[in-house]
């Protein structure tokens, strides 16, 4: 069961992935946010979908991808987690590209219809 657990959030992160690319951070951050979610973002908790609405609203860029390098579930299946890099790139105020990289960490929760959302990235 575990390994089937795994594959199914492996399988959630890389829609989210696909999703963040095709249809924009905002869409695919609020298709996967739990509604109790929270993000950490420069040191400072955004804390329930609502608020991750309000904050994401401009955000419609499409140049975030990532994919993880290691999934784990709980024993109960119900809790979860993966990390691996991502890479952003974007436009600064001047117009010259910018590719940012880095390491990201997100906790997935099973939600009561058996689907995961994130809870923590």
């Amino acid at each position: 069961m575990i390994d089937s657990w795994k594959q199914e959030i492996l399988d959630t992160e890389l829609r989210f992935s696909n999703m963040a690319q095709k249809e924009g951070m905002n869409t695919a951050f609020l298709a996967f946010v739990a509604d109790n979610g929270v993000l950490l973002r420069n040191d400072k908790l955004i804390k329930g979908k609502e608020s991750i609405k309000s904050y994401m609203k401009n955000s419609t860029s499409k140049g975030l991808s990532w994919k993880p390098d290691f999934v784990d579930v709980s024993n109960s299946g119900d809790l979860g987690y993966t990390y691996g890099k991502y890479t952003y790139r974007y436009q600064d105020s001047l117009g010259n590209d910018v590719t940012s990289k880095g390491i990201f960490h997100t906790v997935w929760k099973r939600q009561p219809d058996g689907s995961w959302k994130f809870v923590w990235d």
